[in-house]
């Protein structure tokens, strides 16, 4: 293992996000394949995704909804570790300002630049041609001007500026919470117990209010409004984790919590399988049984949310375990991570798109997608982020 200098961050929590954004590329090659997908030629924004393949694996699905009920409000979470250092560091005024250079101007760029180029294929399946006119002005008004991933980046950029307009306010109380929380580290029980409620607190009621699947915004800022308060919750949690920094607390090397991270993977896995075979009893329940609808969802949403719970809480001990020193190839995936996560859903859909006719199996296709989107992306970041300007972007 090749040791590298990385003075101002803490390596195996950068090589986490590389990791979560190349889950993000693999989800979105799925989503072509699951069982549920669907196409509206009408309007290809309702669609399930922009390219629907005729062929499908019911796999896809468990990985597309295994992957889905954590790794954004993971991602949440990263976000947030390192709020409090930088606001310390910067100040209110300029954090903001660099928050809008590092975030705001990447997305209209990715929405109104890289989603243009992305959904192409998909203007090209609903109509039957490639007219440029057309297919903009239809981009704009018919789809109302598709977000696509980045909606992930403006969605952080507002969760950034709300706490910094109120840092100076909950500075002491994000600070003590913090410090409560880091002399929890070697309490996993009650660790688990306090990230759970968070998550069914933030997650359950607002859900049950607008449905589990539901979107809503204006224009390119769209976000899943079933979800805002879990993915603020996880994102001031994260703030509050380091607050009291990284090398100690319930991510300290010493940490109980951290040692036991082959229990956190097992019960992740154990409690995504419980989801599953909970579906078809509890919808014979409500269906045969005359359970109320209500009743059931509370039932399911909690075995999910203690999934989410879980599978956020094994990951970031498995790589605390996998990465006690900096590695080359994550160091270079971490450091292109925000230009993947940009840039890769322009290659996902073309090359389902291109796949489409093939004939080939299912697990090619989706092998093909996902390794030459992420191979692309990552090059082609690396390639742009030579130049000083764009660097400082992404």
């Amino acid at each position: 293992m090749e040791k590298i200098s990385t003075p101002s961050r803490t390596a195996w929590i950068d090589y986490l996000r590389g990791f979560v954004t190349i889950l993000v590329v693999a989800h979105h090659a799925s989503l072509a394949y699951t069982t549920f997908a669907s196409f509206n030629k009408a309007a290809y924004i309702s669609s399930t995704h922009p390219v629907v393949d005729t062929m499908r694996w019911i796999g896809m699905d468990y990985f597309e909804d295994f992957n889905d009920i954590f790794f954004m409000s993971l991602m949440f979470l990263i976000a947030g570790i390192f709020v409090m250092g930088s606001l310390q560091k910067k100040g209110t005024g300029l954090f903001i300002t660099d928050r809008f250079y590092r975030l705001l101007v990447p997305f209209f760029i990715g929405v109104s630049l890289l989603m243009l180029m992305a959904h192409y294929p998909a203007y090209y399946l609903a109509h039957g041609n490639f007219n440029l006119k057309d297919y903009v002005i239809d981009f704009f008004t018919v789809e109302a001007w598709p977000v696509g991933p980045p909606w992930f980046i403006w969605v952080l950029f507002v969760f950034n500026v709300v706490f910094a307009v109120l840092y100076r306010s909950v500075r002491p109380l994000i600070n003590k919470l913090g410090e409560r929380l880091a002399n929890c580290a070697n309490a996993p029980r009650r660790v688990l117990f306090i990230w759970y409620l968070l998550t069914w607190i933030t997650y359950m009621p607002l859900m049950l209010w607008v449905g589990a699947g539901t979107w809503t915004g204006f224009g390119p800022f769209d976000f899943q409004l079933s979800r805002v308060l879990l993915y603020f919750g996880y994102f001031l949690m994260g703030v509050v984790i380091g607050s009291a920094g990284i090398s100690r607390g319930i991510f300290g090397s010493h940490s109980l919590m951290m040692k036991r991270w082959s229990l956190w993977v097992l019960a992740a896995v154990l409690t995504y399988l419980l989801l599953k075979l909970s579906e078809a009893p509890l919808k014979e329940m409500y269906g045969q049984k005359g359970w109320n609808p209500l009743l059931a969802t509370v039932i399911y949403r909690s075995i999910w949310t203690l999934s989410c719970t879980l599978s956020s809480i094994a990951l970031i001990s498995l790589f605390k375990k996998l990465f006690p020193h900096a590695n080359r190839f994550w160091q270079g995936l971490s450091e292109n991570a925000y230009g993947i996560y940009l840039i890769h859903y322009i290659f996902v859909i073309w090359c389902q798109f291109l796949l489409l006719e093939t004939g080939l199996p299912v697990v090619i296709k989706f092998a093909v997608t996902f390794v030459a989107s992420a191979g692309l992306s990552w090059g082609i970041t690396h390639l742009i982020r030579k130049n000083k300007t764009i660097a400082k972007f992404l």
